[in-house]
Parts: C-alpha cells; sequence; structure tokens
C-alpha cells in the first residue's frame, strides 16, 4: 500500500542550477500608454499628443488624439470639441464628438452635442441629447477616411433642443355590424 509519508523526495545538488530560457523582449504598443487629468486640475485651451487620455477633471478647449482613446471619468467635466478613436463617458461632456471607431457612454455619463461616430454605445441610465451621424468604420472604408479627415468645427456652438412629447393620435375602433 503507498504511503504519502514515505515517498522520498528528488535529491537535488545545491550547485546545480536549472538552466531557464531567456525572457522575450516586451513590446509595448504606444495606446498602453494613458496620461491622466486628475480630479481637481483645470485645462483650458487644445490638447493634442499621441497617448489615450483620461480626465477626471474639468477640460475647455478641444481635444484631438485622433488614433487614441479619451476617457472622461466620473468625476471628469469636458466642455470641448472631441477628436479621437474611442471615447468613454461615465462623466459630462458638453460639445461636438468625433469618434472613428466607438463611442460608448456609461450609465452615469451624460453627453450633450452632435456627434459622429462608427459605432454608438449608450448604457441604461446613460444619457445624450444631440445629433447623431453614423459612418461606416475605418476598416470598411480603407484610407479614405481617417480619424483626422471628419471636420468638427472648433468654435461651433453646441445647440440644445428640448424634445418634444410624442403626439400619438387614436381614433376608436369602427363597431362591426
Amino acid at each position: 500500500m503507498w504511503k504519502f509519508w514515505q515517498v522520498e523526495s528528488p535529491v537535488v545538488s545545491p550547485t546545480s542550477e536549472p538552466t531557464r530560457p531567456a525572457p522575450a523582449p516586451v513590446r509595448v504598443a504606444a495606446s498602453v500608454y494613458q496620461s491622466n487629468i486628475a480630479k481637481g486640475i483645470t485645462v483650458i485651451g487644445d490638447i493634442t499628443g499621441s497617448e489615450s487620455l483620461f480626465i477626471d477633471g474639468i477640460v475647455e478647449g478641444s481635444i484631438d488624439l485622433p488614433e487614441n482613446r479619451v476617457t472622461v471619468g466620473p468625476n471628469g467635466q469636458v466642455n470641448a470639441t472631441i477628436v479621437a478613436r474611442d471615447v468613454v463617458v461615465l462623466g459630462k461632456v458638453c460639445g461636438s464628438v468625433a469618434v472613428s471607431n466607438l463611442l460608448d457612454i456609461r450609465a452615469q455619463g451624460s453627453l450633450t452635442g452632435d456627434v459622429s461616430a462608427a459605432r454608438l454605445s449608450l448604457e441604461d441610465g446613460g444619457f445624450f441629447q444631440g445629433v447623431v451621424d453614423i459612418h461606416e468604420t475605418e476598416a470598411k472604408l480603407g484610407p479614405t477616411l481617417a480619424p483626422h479627415d471628419v471636420d468638427v468645427p472648433a468654435s461651433k456652438p453646441v445647440r440644445v433642443v428640448q424634445p418634444e412629447p410624442a403626439r400619438i393620435r387614436m381614433q376608436p375602433l369602427a363597431q362591426s355590424a
């Protein structure tokens, strides 16, 4: 019968070190890096760059990151024109947004302004008010549409539109004879 306490452990000499393969070089994509605008920071002006951006503070002006993601955190307040590959809204955005891929408005997020995007996601509880222009993705269009080719006027004021209540006219059913 086998007894686990009688199993002999292999003898390892202290001078023999097992050979380990050299680690493969780590390649980090540029999109892995992310800049932050923390809560309590206010930026007034134009933001451009080559990294993704997380905003948890206040930004007024324009954000031009056509190859990267812009995330507006839960404390973020953005009053700007945004041009990016992806935009995720957890806070409050007021202004035009041009996205070459995905605009994602989460449950606690709100966006007021005109949108041009390939894909739009609005979570239950999220708020959106404005005009939406859905275009084909860059992969389907090929090189003819680059994110920076989208015209978004920087000084165009945001038009606030009050939604009208739906009007439904109901007529009684005709009585059959």
